[in-house]
């Protein structure tokens, strides 16, 4: 178990926690949730003991051993990848470590092999003799080929670090598991593979991840940061979000007895827990939504961006036509031989293992890089709005946010001051955070623009590449939720899975080898065997 008790913490005049006690049971995996801003990651540094807070304890059980997801990509260079895992456990790793240099010793002494002897009795309690298959096991589980095991981490890519650094925090079974954005830089099957490993420990993990797939698969409970306090809500992020929306309209509702307003709660829980049965989640994790208190249901404070898009003009038949598109990056293959003829309405996952190549295929088909051999072409009423990975060639200039924005006005009544902020607000710009300088704003906020730039254009066919970076959940949901909701055609990749199974209705896969193309959603694309045996033939 881990508790706070009475913890604040200020920078200057901002009040990020006051006086917040609260308690982490095992068996429990508690998703910490805020908007950007609200101290999740502090909190969490808080708890890890990387950060003192201005007033208040945190307290761990004796005896308990705590692990911690690092961000430090660049700390484990000179270790094998191996080595690094089983560097997790560090009352492990020294004992080994100091049985080691005992027995390189030339002179071993009587008092050597007495010690030698006491750290041969701590090393076989702690199961020392099977560290480093355990370790293997881990990293095999996380996608890392055995030749690899040995490695050191500066010849690794950056994506095999973090799985490794992951491994390292789950490794010899920690008590208390404190882990920030793990799903980052993961592939989908890495993700599952965490996911299933999360629902099987029997300890205390707490989370932070804009990941809500990811949150509502493990999650037992949600600690919301809200007005310098944490609440604990039992239940995944969706009921969480579900529960705090209704309760909002509720509030909104002024005439509703509060009969009423408990019923309506108590009839979403039931509905809820019903569902929860049938989900990955364990059948435990169900009971506990059976027994909660409709009375801890509360509205949030959160604010949502009101993302609309609308289209000037309705697409004709024609949409887009790709014919035998293949390109290459550096004498490598990117994709070959890439067919897709685009449906008026289609919202199509492009994805790949490569994300290279599918932000390279959105610049060709943009007019910013030239295939190798291939074409396409677009219907001659079609106006396509793209927002790619990589925004920083945007945000270069001094402009406020007001003029940075007028120069994607397409007529004068949008250039017009009082529009543009109001447009602005739309994205929760308001007050004088529209005279920001745009060269000074956070990834998030730059996404946010790129968001209003692309509404402002007003196209039929909207291209994002990887939109839920950087954002919150809360501009997650939104854009989530504008995306199914529009009627024109959609071409998108995000790693967000959420996103991707409400969106999509077409799922279009391309490698070296060429392509596959399914009229599914995300979640049948990859249950289905027989199309990913197909899938292993792309790369």
């Amino acid at each position: 178990m881990i508790s706070t008790h009475n913890l604040s913490l200020r920078y200057g005049k901002r009040v990020l926690f006051d006086n917040v006690s609260i308690k982490f049971t095992p068996g429990n995996c508690y998703g910490v949730i805020g908007a950007n801003g609200a101290g999740k990651s502090t909190f969490l540094k808080i708890l890890s003991g990387d950060i003192e807070p201005n007033t208040g304890t945190v307290s761990i059980e004796p005896g308990k051993r705590m692990a911690v997801l690092r961000q430090n990509h660049y700390e484990f260079d000179e270790v094998s990848a191996i080595h690094a895992v089983m560097m997790g456990h560090k009352k492990l790793w020294n004992i080994m470590q100091e049985k080691d240099a005992l027995y390189a010793k030339p002179d071993f002494s009587d008092a050597d092999g007495i010690r030698a002897s006491e750290l041969e009795g701590e090393f076989a309690e702690m199961d020392g003799w099977n560290a480093e298959s355990d370790a293997a096991a881990l990293l095999s589980g996380m996608g890392i080929h055995e030749e690899d095991h040995y490695s050191l981490l500066k010849d690794l890519s950056g994506n095999q670090k973090v799985r490794i650094l992951l491994a390292q925090a789950i490794f010899g079974n920690p008590d208390i598991l404190i882990l920030d954005e793990p799903t980052n830089d993961l592939d989908i099957h890495t993700i599952s593979w965490l996911e299933d490993f999360l629902l099987d420990f029997k300890n205390t993990v707490i989370v932070v991840s804009h990941d809500r797939h990811f949150l509502d698969t493990v999650c037992t409970h949600v600690a919301d940061i809200d007005f310098s306090v944490i609440r604990l809500f039992t239940g995944n992020y969706s009921f969480w979000y579900q529960s705090s929306q209704l309760a909002l309209q509720q509030r909104a509702s002024a005439n509703k007895k509060a009969e009423e307003r408990k019923k309506e709660l108590q009839e979403f829980v039931a509905r809820f827990s019903a569902n929860a049965s049938k989900s990955k989640q364990a059948t435990s994790r169900k009971k506990l939504l059976d027994k909660i208190n409709v009375e801890e249901i509360q509205p949030s404070s959160r604010k949502y961006p009101a993302i609309i898009f609308k289209q000037n003009r309705e697409a004709g038949d024609q949409i887009l036509h790709v014919e035998q598109l293949t390109c290459e990056r550096n004498g490598e293959t990117l994709f070959s031989n890439v067919d897709l003829n685009v449906s008026r309405g289609d919202k199509i996952a492009i994805i790949s293992k490569d994300s290279t190549a599918v932000s390279s295929f959105y610049q060709i088909v943009m007019n910013e890089l030239k295939p190798k051999s291939g074409g396409f072409h677009f219907g001659q009423t079609i106006t396509a709005a793209y927002l790619p990975s990589n925004n920083e060639a945007y945000f270069e200039s001094s402009e406020n946010l007001i003029d940075w924005l007028r120069e994607y006005a397409d007529d004068a009544g949008k250039k017009d001051e009082v529009f543009l902020r109001g447009f602005l607000g739309k994205m929760l710009f308001s007050g004088e955070e529209v005279l920001k300088k745009c060269s000074v704003l956070s990834g998030g906020e730059k996404m946010r623009c790129m968001i209003a730039r692309m509404m402002l254009q007003g196209a039929n066919v909207l291209i994002l590449d990887e939109p839920t970076n950087h954002l919150d959940l809360e501009s997650i949901e939104s854009l989530n939720t504008a995306l199914a909701n529009f009627p024109g055609t959609v071409l998108f990749t995000s790693h967000d899975h959420t996103f991707t199974q409400t969106v999509a209705n077409r799922i279009f896969e391309i490698g070296p080898n060429g392509f596959v193309d399914k009229l599914m959603t995300y979640d049948e694309y990859l249950e289905n065997k027989g199309v990913q045996e197909q899938v292993k033939a792309l790369y």
